[in-house]
């Protein structure tokens, strides 16, 4: 900052403040009352953060009592009292003509000369400080908005790139009119406050020209799950009204809060969005905005770097802990941030406390099981964890909202403030358009319905009238089915459910569901599979990506080149989408151990991936083929191993995930394992460096056989019933023909079991079982817990029913309740 503005920016703050004007440098959180929820925000953050490194516009707020001062001089309360007496909301048609009527009573009153002048003598302090250019944005803040029992987020109005005297005052007037929107008078009735008692101050404060960049939102947990160790972070190019209405499907990244504070902050996981849209303004110096189609190798772009997200998760932290501080309570916040295409800086230009996730009882837990449902219609983002069925209501346009119905499900491009009506109604929502941020998910969560959000098509592929079931009860992606679902609900309060001795772990694959699954009563992952991470978020078969012109199929080329077309090389998209699908479950899970199988594909697996065939043989059973530890240091697979380990290793070092342990499964000779050890050891992998441990699984009667010799080079065993099974019984478990013979409960397999838990003990090492057995017979978790098993590793729709069986089984046993 040059001298000059210095002095100017502290004769701003030096400056006493007018009956009307506060600058942001004057104000603070206990302020609402004075300037409403927003402006006591951005003097909050202004005044206490700004030494943080929190970088927030400069501005002043016209006060609430300039409104009732422009009001009573106005003479307007009568006619405003008149307008809205004996209203009855659900008149759509009838709100929406006194909520007009309203407006016109108050934007008609004119601004008193005193109130005039304090603005000006605002707006040219303002000017000193970023000179004549200057163009602001003018926001509306009622004096009962951003609490944190009620958002009001959306109900009012702002106006930006406002310019001059004129345009200033012409805004202000139209931001205090905008109180009494349709929406506003709507969300004011539904929680219980009087119209004339809420106010609106106004912002005046320097214009972010994110119009030529990006924007987008933040919030400080998890908004689907509650979990809170985790900064969601939206965005999308352009001015942030369309991330904040749903008009545009957005970039999403989280970033992990405890390795952010020590200083190994980076992107946990991420998601591109189409961004098809951005807005801007309509042209040099004008208010207007437009939106315009995006280009589209921006649009295959994210919209910030990923050093950018990692900045803006640190100052999201550092928000938080300031206004937690400040409640004397934990209060996850939901940001706002502007990118400025002139300084190229980064900017907060809201904060408010997040009202829906935060309240979320996660010792209670409901699970819904599907029993049947009809043929999918689309997919998207999934709001919530519920379901519902309801006839659909496809609506094109604002004026067909009367047609709708209580309790359909409303179908829609996008929604916007104005649907609040008839959204409160609403058994669902599906939008073609938006994020997880958007207008349509924030009601839908405030609402506690299900809601699938960017479904693209949902408009063109539900007609009015059918009966539909929206499920968000399935992770990150939900769908839209046909027909009604037939499911059930397992309700459990955790909080009086306590530990077992036997650690209770999960198996966990799918990195989506990771964050939900972490509210289970659980010591942690038994199993990390890696493969469904490869299969779902990679597509492509690790040495087709090292050596793509070794495949054949022009398609295929084409689609591997498009899916790493924004990183280095098709190498590091495979170490940065595997790293951050481990690094996902971890997170969810730490400090709990997270033990993470490497790759267990087998030939067929393999081929069916892009560029597979290129680089797999047909074997006649791939059951006991080239799979698992045989792959890892064989010419044919050594690089794609060291691609794996490279992204191990970032995921625990670089990311600063050490509850992550490794596992080798279908470790077929001792010889492997050294080699194997080895080999990871030369990778970067080195066992006890770092605080790693190396596990192996126990699935082949050679391990159990020689197990004392194994113990040399693994820290611990896990046991895999599944494969244990069909090689002590010789039965393909993929074969239907001898399918009936395959029985974890066998006499032999069950003595094979044994002789694991008791060589594994003898040599001080861990033993857990990951295998299907305990999720299917209960008789065999007790089986497991009287050979006193050291973890039993379970599908995470048993886990509270099994934990429930061996506190019972233990306390029988004289054990006792463990942690």
């Amino acid at each position: 900052m040059s001298t000059a503005l210095s002095s100017a920016r502290g004769d701003a703050e030096r400056a006493p403040a007018s009956s009307y004007v506060r600058f942001f440098s004057q104000i603070g959180i206990g302020d609402v009352p004075l300037v409403g929820g927003k402006n006591a925000s951005l003097g909050e953050m202004y005044r206490e953060l700004t030494a943080a490194g929190i970088l927030v516009p400069n501005g002043f707020a016209i006060t609430a009592e300039a409104y009732r001062y422009t009001l009573d001089r106005a003479n307007a309360w009568p006619d405003l009292r008149e307008a809205l007496e004996d209203l009855d909301v659900s008149d759509v048609v009838d709100l929406a003509r006194r909520a007009a009527r309203a407006r016109e009573i108050i934007y008609a009153a004119e601004l008193p000369s005193d109130l005039k002048e304090d603005i000006r003598e605002g707006l040219t302090r303002l000017t000193a400080e970023y000179g004549a250019d200057l163009t602001v944005a003018i926001r509306s803040s009622a004096t009962a908005e951003d609490l944190p029992s009620a958002s009001f987020a959306g109900q009012h109005e702002s106006y930006l790139n406002i310019r001059g005297e004129v345009g200033v005052l012409e805004a202000v007037r139209r931001c205090f009119a905008s109180l009494f929107t349709d929406r506003a008078i709507r969300y004011r009735i539904d929680n219980g406050f009087d119209h004339f008692k809420v106010f609106n101050s106004v912002g005046v404060m320097k214009m972010v020209r994110s119009d030529l960049a990006a924007s987008g939102v933040i919030f400080t947990i998890d908004t689907e799950t509650g979990f809170e160790d985790v900064v969601f972070v939206t965005g999308a190019l352009g001015l942030g009204e369309n991330v904040v209405q749903g008009a545009v499907d957005p970039d999403e990244f989280y970033v992990f809060k405890p390795a952010c504070r020590i200083g190994k902050g980076t992107v946990l996981k991420r998601s591109l969005g189409a961004k098809k849209i951005k807005m801007i303004f309509s042209n040099s110096g004008r208010a207007t905005t437009r939106n315009v189609p995006t280009d589209a190798k921006e649009a295959e772009r994210f919209c910030i770097s990923d050093a950018e997200v990692v900045a803006l998760a640190g100052q999201a932290i550092k928000i938080e802990a300031h206004y937690s501080a400040k409640a004397g309570v934990a209060r996850p916040m939901d940001i706002e941030w502007a990118k400025d295409g002139v300084d190229g800086r980064l900017y907060i230009v809201q904060a408010r406390p997040e009202t829906v996730a935060s309240r979320r009882d996660r010792n209670v837990v409901e699970d819904y099981i599907i029993e049947k449902r009809g043929a999918k219609i689309v997919e998207g983002r999934a709001v919530g964890t519920s379901l519902a069925t309801g006839k659909a209501r496809v609506i094109a346009h604002l004026s067909e909202l009367s047609q709708f119905v209580p309790g359909e499900i409303l179908v829609a491009d996008s929604t916007s403030p104005d649907w609040g009506t008839v959204m409160k109604s609403a058994a669902a929502i599906v939008t073609n358009r938006g994020g997880r941020t958007c207008h349509a998910a924030i009601v839908a969560r405030e609402l506690g319905i299900p809601a699938i959000v960017g479904a693209d098509s949902a408009t063109r592929a539900i007609r009015t009238g059918q009966t539909i079931s929206v499920c968000c009860a399935e992770g990150d992606v939900g769908g839209v089915y046909d027909g009604k679902i037939s499911f059930r609900i397992e309700k459990t309060n955790l909080s009086s459910l306590p530990r077992p001795k036997t650690h209770i772990m999960m198996n966990v694959g799918n990195p989506d569901v990771a964050f939900s699954l972490a509210a289970l009563p659980n010591d942690g992952v038994g199993l990390a599979r890696m493969e469904f991470i490869i299969a779902e978020s990679i597509k492509a078969h690790p040495m087709a990506l090292i050596h793509p012109e070794k495949i054949a199929d022009p398609k295929e080329r084409a689609q591997i080149a498009r899916l790493t077309r924004n990183h280095a090389s098709p190498s590091d998209f495979f170490i940065e989408r595997l790293s951050e699908g481990v690094a996902t479950i971890a997170a969810a899970f730490f400090p709990k151990p997270v033990i993470v199988r490497m790759s267990d594909f087998k030939t067929n697996e393999y081929a069916s991936l892009l560029g597979g065939r290129a680089f797999e043989t047909s074997e006649a059973n791939p059951m006991i083929g080239f799979r698992g530890a045989s792959r890892y240091a064989h010419p044919a697979y050594a690089e794609g191993f060291a691609l794996e380990c490279a992204a191990m290793k970032r995921a625990r070092e670089e990311m600063g995930f050490n509850n992550i342990r490794l596992m080798i499964p279908f470790c077929r000779r001792v010889e492997e394992a050294e080699r194997v050890v080895e080999h990871m050891r030369s990778l970067g992998l080195e066992r006890g460096k770092n605080g790693l441990e190396l596990y192996m699984m126990c699935e082949i009667p050679n391990n159990v056989m020689l197990i004392d010799e194994f113990s040399r080079y693994f820290d611990g065993f896990s046991i895999g019933s599944n494969d244990l099974t069909q090689l002590t019984l010789g039965v393909d478990r993929d074969s239907e023909i001898v399918a009936f013979d395959f029985d974890e409960r066998d006499e032999g397999v069950k003595k094979m079991i044994r002789l694991a838990i008791e060589g594994a003990k003898r040599n001080n090492r861990h033993t857990g079982i990951c295998g299907q057995a305990p999720s299917d017979y209960p008789e065999m978790a007790e089986f497991l817990v009287r050979l006193g098993i050291d973890s039993i590793s379970l599908n995470p729709d048993t886990v509270i029913r099994t934990t429930t069986k061996v506190l019972e089984l233990e306390k029988s046993l004289g054990r006792g309740a463990g942690k």
